[in-house]
């Protein structure tokens, strides 16, 4: 299965949706843990690199326009 691509400030979506109803986050930290941001409430999470690229589905803007 090929790697997911993704880089710093893109915004992507996630397979399950944030208790505030948005599933769109930005990439804010790159690195062994990513941390996301929630677009909708600003509420950041920071995942292992394993765990956030099982639980991405997609790119949708890249480098957060």
């Amino acid at each position: 299965m090929e790697e997911k691509q993704f880089e710093l400030n893109d915004v992507v979506e996630m397979k399950k949706a944030h208790p505030c109803g948005t599933n769109k986050w930005k990439i804010i930290r790159l690195g062994m843990d990513i941390r996301i941001k929630c677009e909708g409430c600003g509420h950041s999470v920071m995942l292992p690199r394993r765990e956030f690229s099982k639980k991405m589905k997609k790119v949708l803007n890249e480098n957060g326009d």
